[in-house]
């Protein structure tokens, strides 16, 4: 049953930009991310599954992020807005 695909995981965020030129998406947290997290960032085109290597507030680097913040990380793939961003 494709329609009944269930994804393992919390949601923690969703994609609210892509930055193309240097591969990195911008993402609204809904829960705690830190460096070395595994994510999975799921929309109806995109599907990555990856470590978190790098994570940015404000172009300053961190190691952990909470809810209610915003963050760009290294991606591998184009993601696109709305997507939605899972702790694995």
């Amino acid at each position: 049953m494709a329609d009944d695909i269930k994804i393992e995981g919390e949601k923690i965020g969703t994609v609210t930009h892509f930055f193309g030129q240097i591969g990195v998406a911008a993402i609204e947290l809904a829960g705690t991310l830190k460096v070395g997290d595994r994510i999975r960032i799921k929309g109806s085109s995109t599907d990555i599954e990856q470590e978190v290597n790098s994570l940015q507030i404000d172009k300053q680097q961190v190691a952990e992020a909470n809810a209610g913040q915003s963050v760009g990380i290294k991606v591998g793939a184009k993601t696109r807005v709305g997507d939605i961003v899972y702790k694995m």
